[in-house]
């Protein structure tokens, strides 16, 4: 990777939808790499096209996957013209899991397809898509479908993302895509493949340009473990300090909470950009880094630059849904947010930030008064079961069904369905019976310093292009 194609910034790939297509596309034509989110793509097609896809701009990227009759299926089953009924209920999308599924995996292709396809037009910026290991059954057909799109970066982080140089290796050629998954209770994980020949049809190439890796890693000893060996080394990495918003890897040692109910961090998980340096390789520094002058810092360190969400996540281009984006930032002009790093919150195990906010599951009324469900599932867990098979769990669920399938009631407390969550973060969220309707629940770093000096320079409602000119200046 050379000096002259390496950005300077990294937007970083929030939420589902959050760091949409538009926000990419904006950071792209500025130079800088912009950054599509990989979770739930394959559902966010299906609802936007129920939506009525306003615009056409799925459609329009649907007409250029280049797998026969792959889209054409897509939309019988999804796309309603002029959109479902204010109220009714978006129609479900197969769920993860170990089982094949041809429904599943063309859903799964055509949605990170659009996404990055749609992100990619109209200039020859960068463009890259941010997956969580932590979704291991979404990977290798995701994967593909972004490559198919052209995307430049794959940024994972939410685990120690080993595969992935040889997943992306094998995708390119056109060969299966395989991925070790952990379940929970087995000796050794499970083989799940995905093969790019299965879609593509007599006569389609299955190849697709690959891209290249950069692992988000929280500390430098796992950057040097993922580069010691030429089947795990990844082109670049993302180094993430706790401050950043979504979730950030537990403190290394025994979990400490300060008085506020929040992870303790120490020496022990502070990075140290000296040690990545040393590897040769691109590195981007990320959380707290959105003021002037950090990009310089960064580079003088070694680091080819940052990486930054909440400046992006608050901008025009924005996939939050505009009356919250406005709410939270007023709030944070205030002083009035408070965004909480929540060690309960996430289904995965890992600290969440939640930015608290009336209405969404940052409160506890409206958390206590949501049926615990799990029907969108992609955080869900597989375990092996007494008789040998595997399961499928969240302690999110209902808590008898959770504790039925070997886990514990103390797993579940305090636990956010993220997957319904954060679709509804965007507007996308379900509708339930007699009226009910998903809450949402926001994420943002901690560090929101920037707002007051760049609403400032900007009468209000800032840009992305915005946000990348005030990290630029010196």
């Amino acid at each position: 990777m050379s000096e002259t194609d390496t950005p300077r910034i990294v937007q970083g790939g929030m939420g589902a939808g959050v760091s949409g297509w538009r926000l990419a596309s904006a950071v792209a034509r500025t130079g800088q790499l912009g950054v599509v989110s990989g979770v739930a793509l394959d559902a966010l097609l299906a609802r936007g096209l129920q939506a009525g896809d306003e615009g056409g701009h799925l459609r329009r990227a649907l007409a250029h996957l280049p797998l026969p009759g792959v889209a054409e299926r897509v939309l019988e089953r999804y796309f309603v013209p002029g959109g479902i009924e204010p109220g009714e209920r978006f129609r479900p999308v197969p769920k993860l899991g170990l089982r094949p599924n041809r429904t599943r995996d063309e859903l799964t292709v055509a949605g990170n397809f659009a996404e990055v396809w749609l992100a990619k037009q109209g200039h020859g910026g960068p463009v890259g898509i941010n997956y969580l290991e932590k979704i291991q059954l979404a990977t290798p057909a995701a994967a593909y479908g972004a490559m198919l799109a052209g995307v430049d970066y794959v940024l994972m982080g939410a685990g120690i993302p080993t595969e992935i140089p040889a997943l992306l290796d094998s995708l390119a050629a056109g060969w299966p895509g395989r991925v070790t998954i952990t379940v929970a209770g087995a000796e050794e994980g499970r083989e799940f493949s995905f093969d790019p020949a299965s879609l593509a049809g007599p006569g389609t190439q299955a190849e697709a340009p690959r891209p290249r890796f950069l692992a988000i890693v929280s500390s430098s000893v796992l950057a040097m473990y993922l580069h010691r060996s030429p089947a795990t080394r990844p082109d670049g990495f993302v180094l993430e300090s706790a401050v950043a918003g979504g979730h950030s890897a537990p403190p290394r040692g025994r979990l400490r909470l300060d008085d506020g109910g929040e992870p303790v961090y120490g020496q022990r998980d502070r990075i140290d950009p000296a040690k990545v340096a040393v590897l040769g390789l691109p590195f981007w520094v990320a959380g707290g880094r959105a003021r002037p002058g950090t990009v310089a810092e960064a580079r003088a360190a070694g680091a080819a630059g940052i990486q930054a969400g909440s400046v992006f996540a608050l901008c025009r281009e924005s996939g939050l849904e505009p009356g919250m984006r406005k709410e939270l930032v007023q709030r944070a002009l205030d002083g009035t947010l408070r965004v909480r790093n929540d060690p309960r919150a996430s289904p995965t195990g890992f600290p969440f930030k939640v930015a608290a906010l009336p209405g969404t599951l940052s409160e506890p009324d409206v958390y206590a008064e949501r049926p615990r469900l799990c029907d969108l599932s992609y955080l869900r867990t597989p375990y092996l079961k007494e008789n040998g098979t595997v399961g499928y769990r969240c302690p999110a669920e209902p808590v008898d069904a959770y504790v039925r399938k070997g886990g514990t009631a103390a797993e579940t407390a305090g636990r956010r369905c993220l997957c319904n969550a954060l679709v509804a973060n965007i507007g996308h969220g379900q509708h339930r019976p007699e009226g009910y309707v998903e809450p949402p629940l926001l994420t943002l770093g901690q560090d929101l310093g920037f707002l007051p000096d760049l609403v400032r320079a900007t009468g209000g409602d800032y840009s992305a292009a915005d946000a990348i000119d005030y990290l630029l200046r010196t």
